[in-house]
């Protein structure tokens, strides 16, 4: 699946539209009972990138950005400014802020993951694209240094470190990260009269598994 590191531009993404997708399955039993069951693990989240288009210059950049992905040929990167950080939307990520693992003195590579809680039951979410510069690492409360402890795969959202953390100690981590997404359509139809008029073009946007 060809997936291109960029980020679509995060001034246009300020203003879209969209959220997390759940997909259940509902079975009326005869007696009125419900049976319920999903077949994704993890929700998938949709977007409307259109809404965010303030002048005809925006459309400018969201038509290159189209076109240099091909569509819908190319994954990218977009930045959900509802949910983009490690820790609470006002707050600065901390290296103590999710729990990703624990030591087990062998294992050197750990999975960026955000946990939500809500009334004693949780959900933790694979992230797989942390932006640059901006992930923070801890062993049992201890800060780790990068590019001395350890390093990250911002294109598969990893860490590595450079040795095994000790049985038994809690690995912790802080970030932004980003969605990786594809457009949902392979045209986009705008109209010069009708922007200036106060419409916008759809353009759904759609997350992707990578």
């Amino acid at each position: 699946m060809g997936f291109h590191e960029v980020r679509f531009p995060a001034d246009l993404s300020f203003g879209s539209t969209g959220g997390p997708e759940r997909r259940t399955e509902v079975v009326t039993l005869t007696n009125g009972f419900e049976e319920r069951n999903t077949p994704w693990s993890q929700s998938r989240h949709r977007y409307d990138a259109g809404v965010g288009m303030r002048s005809l210059d925006d459309i400018a950049t969201l038509i290159a950005f189209f076109e240099a992905r091909q569509g819908q040929l190319y994954g990218f990167r977009w930045k959900d400014w509802s949910d983009f950080k490690s820790c609470a939307p006002s707050e600065t990520p901390g290296f103590a802020d999710q729990e990703i693992g624990i030591g087990d003195g062998e294992t050197t590579e750990f999975a960026l993951r955000k946990t939500y809680r809500s009334g004693g039951f949780t959900y933790a979410r694979d992230i797989t694209k942390p932006v640059e510069s901006t992930v923070l690492v801890g062993i049992s409360d201890e800060e780790q240094v990068l590019g001395v402890h350890y390093t990250v795969d911002l294109a598969r959202g990893l860490v590595i470190f450079s040795e095994a953390p000790d049985p038994g100690h809690a690995v912790t981590a802080g970030f932004e990260f980003d969605v990786p997404v594809r457009f949902g359509t392979d045209a986009i139809t705008t109209s010069v009269a009708n922007f200036q008029a106060g419409e916008v073009p759809s353009v759904p946007v759609v997350e992707i598994r990578v």
